[in-house]
This record gives structure tokens, sequence and C-alpha cells, in this order.
């Protein structure tokens, strides 16, 4: 039987490892991160929006530009590299550009507590816009950028000239989203686990959860190296992230009888092989609850179809524009190459589980 003094030894030998533990996994954390950071630079500029700065990708319309200016808001666990690498070079000189990092991802200062909810991150890309001269723009949000894009389509219509929703979370779902994201976000211990142990075990993951992300459809061979979805990897992206799922399901509880304010012309682009949200609670609510709105239901359409069917989000801007485009024939054209094209990756847990 050990005696008080030695068991005492004991505890303080097994806290002292742990301390160390740490301290050398907060070390390669650190490491790693700036590698993950140079391998994925900073493209666009950091612009004051009030006391913090978003970083922005602004391209400007060409000389024959046809479309008017878009904005587009990415998703959780996501940067501006994630819908510039689908967009920039389809729309480049047909529209004013603007690509964000939401604060507190990418490049973006996170500022204060106002931006851990969707209205608050609305309300900053409205003065982003202010401060870059775009008077009103189509604004697109891809998942998490829904409840953002839906929240900004409430509280700014006047900066609004229509919405387009990809496989966006946007309404109170059952369940809840995946327990790292409470921990992460959590008083004192969150920023233990992002600054020792989320990194590590992220980047083990990191193929086979952007793999889940694409399923069905088959994730293009270089959108790891071109859209850098390790940045929010990095601690304080990890935070930031974390707070935003975390607390996303209470917010759109809260906010989604809103939705019905809306009055700018509506595109909703979904599938029914979405595995990240419940396609038949948000994007069938989007539908229900903004008068006026399509909804473009496309079989065999997993969670990207930013990527997966761009042709079909430019023709929903184009709409938006003025321009006739069949979208519902679009969709039904786009299926059978959908299902000639259906993988099975191994599973993964999501990124957000909005409904699962």
């Amino acid at each position: 039987m050990l005696t008080l003094p030695r068991f005492g030894l004991v505890l303080l030998t097994i806290a002292l490892v742990v301390v160390l533990a740490l301290v050398a996994l907060a070390i390669a954390t650190q490491i790693r991160a700036r590698a993950i950071g140079a391998q994925s630079p900073k493209i666009g500029e950091l612009t004051d929006v009030g006391g913090y700065r978003l970083n922005a990708l602004h391209v400007p319309a060409g000389p024959e530009a046809d479309l008017p200016p878009i904005v587009f808001i990415h998703g959780a666990s996501g940067n501006l590299r994630d819908q510039a690498g689908a967009f920039l070079e389809p729309l480049r000189g047909r529209a004013e550009l603007l690509f964000v990092d939401r604060p507190g991802h990418g490049y973006s200062e996170r500022g204060g507590p106002a931006n851990d909810t969707p209205e608050g991150q609305a309300n900053a890309v409205a003065r982003l816009m202010e401060r870059k001269g775009i008077e009103r723009a189509i604004i697109v949000g891809h998942s998490f950028g829904g409840a953002i894009t839906a929240s900004f389509g409430v509280l700014h219509p006047d900066k609004v000239q229509g919405l387009v929703f990809l496989a966006a979370a946007t309404h109170p779902w059952p369940g809840g989203v995946d327990w790292y994201y409470h921990l992460a976000s959590a008083p004192v211990i969150g920023p233990v686990f992002c600054h020792t142990v989320a990194l590590h075990a992220g980047m083990m993951r990191i193929e086979a959860a952007t793999d889940h992300v694409f399923a069905p459809n088959p994730r293009p061979q270089t959108y790891l190296e071109n859209t850098g979805p390790a940045l929010v990897l990095r601690p304080s992206a990890f935070g930031s992230n974390a707070k935003d799922v975390a607390g996303l399901h209470a917010y759109v509880t809260a906010f989604a009888p809103r939705y019905r304010e809306i009055a700018r012309p509506t595109v909703i682009i979904t599938g029914d092989a979405d595995e990240i949200v419940l396609e038949e609670i948000h994007s069938k609510g989007l539908a229900r609850d903004i008068a006026g709105s399509e909804l473009v239901w496309i079989e065999g359409l997993g969670h990207k179809p930013d990527y997966i069917v761009t042709e079909i989000v430019i023709a929903a801007l184009e709409k938006i524009a003025g321009q006739e485009p069949d979208l519902q024939a679009m969709a039904r054209l786009a299926e059978p190459r959908l299902a000639a094209s259906r993988v099975q990756p191994a599973g993964a847990a999501p990124s957000l589980q909005a409904g699962q």
C-alpha cells in the first residue's frame, strides 16, 4: 500500500508528465500551424470594419459585365478560397466579386462576441460592402454561410439584389453537432484543446473528412491544395469555427421565423444526397418561408453544389439578374452525370451535422 507522501509523489509525477505532454503538443501545434499558413498564404486584403479587420478578395467587374456585384459567404470550417476556387474564373469579368473570410476564419480577425452569431457576421459583411463601395449585391451563402445569408436578407434588404442558397443550414434540426465543437468552444478547456490536440487529430482525418463533405460526388483532385481547408485547424480559427457551429441551433431556432420578411429574388439549390445538412428541413424550409423563391432540387447531389453543379449556380445568378435560364431543366440534365460519377468514400465525421 502506498503511503500518503508516496501517493502524492506519484500524482505530482503524473501531473508533470501531462503538463510536459501538453507543452510538447502546443509547440508542435504552432509549428504545424505556421506550415499550414505557408502552404495557403493570405490572398485578398484586410479591411477595418469597426475595430477589427476582415480579409476579402475583391475582384472588379470587366468592361462587359452582365451581372450585378456578387458577395460569397463560405460555410463552416472554410475560408474564402473555397468559394473562389469554384467561382472566380467562371465569373471573372462578368461581375464585381467579393469573396470573404468570415470573422475568425482564414485571415480575418474575429472581432467581438457579436460575431459568434450569424447576425453579427451578416452585419460585418454589410460593413465590408460599405467599405468596398458595393451598394447592392447578390449574396451567395454555402452551408453555414446560408444562415448568414438569410440573416443578411432580413437585416440588410437595401443591400440585397438577390439571394442564392447552396446546401444551406438555416433551420432548427433534430439532434445536435459533433462533440468536439462543444469541447473546443468551452471556457478554459476549449483553448487548451485547440492549442494541443485539435490540429493533429484534424490533419489525420482531413482527406476522409473532405471526401465526406463532397459525398456522394467526387472531390476534385486539387481541392485540398487549392482551397486550404487545413487553415481551420489553426488554434484561433478552430475555436472560432467551434463557437459558430455550437451556437447555430439556438440561433436559427430564434431567428428562422424572420425569414418570412425576405422579399428579394431567391434561389435555393440543394441535393437529395447531402450527408452534412438535412435538405428536407433546411432547403425546403427556406422555400416555404421565402415567398416567391425557387427551389432547385437535384437528385444525386451532395453538399457541394458550388463545385459539382457550378453551371446551375451561375445560371441562378443570371436569373436573379433578369435573364431567363431554365434552372429546373438544367437540374434534370445534370442528374444522369451525377449518378454516373457517384462515389462511396470511407466514413468520416462531417464538419457540420445539421440534421443527421
